[in-house]
């Protein structure tokens, strides 16, 4: 199967999933500077998450742009995808909404690392749909980049129970391993450079 319908409704969901978010953002009823105080930690929890749907729409773009075709099961793996980024406009929300509290942050850093699965059941299905011996499988390798993540949302989590902001703190940290687009791809797939992003 092509896969431009799968790239057009993915950029499409993502867009939507960003729109959300920001539409959680409230105007504040002040007119002056000290009225946006109160919303500083909603502000924070969507700058955030921002990053994190950047993050997954730029490593999500080079991945797809390096196959040729899909099948059936590479789809319902990228709605797995969508699906776990969908619900980050609600955890962002009730985060920001809670000033960074335990429960919230824990959930925030469950969803996270639901993304993290997803894009990994992603990858490794379109490296069997281009064969164990290809450039694609050569990229991505081991994987270790994903393995660590995993780790710090695990700890994030637990340490959250005992203090939320260093929980929150460690997700920032994921996010700057993160937030140069994977450039695996470039460097193991000839003839596949992925233009910028328009």
């Amino acid at each position: 199967m092509k896969k431009s319908r799968l790239e057009a409704f993915s950029d499409g969901v993502i867009a939507i999933i960003i729109t959300i978010m920001v539409l959680e953002l409230k105007v504040p009823h002040g007119d002056d500077v000290h009225s946006l105080l109160p919303l500083l930690p909603e502000f924070v929890s969507y700058i955030l998450s921002f990053v994190y749907v950047g993050i997954y729409w730029n490593n999500h773009h080079h991945m797809i742009y390096t196959v040729d075709s899909i099948n059936g099961k590479v789809l319902w793996a990228n709605l797995g995808l969508l699906f776990w980024l969908s619900l980050i406009p609600f955890v962002t929300a009730w985060m920001g909404e809670n000033h960074f509290s335990r429960w919230p942050i824990m959930l925030y850093g469950f969803v996270l690392m639901m993304n993290s699965i997803a894009y990994i059941i992603l990858a490794r299905l379109l490296v069997l749909e281009a064969g164990p011996d290809s450039e694609l499988a050569k990229a991505f390798g081991n994987d270790k980049k994903s393995k660590v993540s995993a780790a710090i949302y695990l700890s994030a989590m637990a340490i959250s129970y005992f203090y939320p902001w260093v929980g929150f703190a460690l997700y920032w940290v994921v996010a700057l391993i993160w937030i140069i687009p994977d450039t695996r791809i470039e460097k193991h797939v000839p003839g596949k450079d992925c233009p910028p992003a328009e």
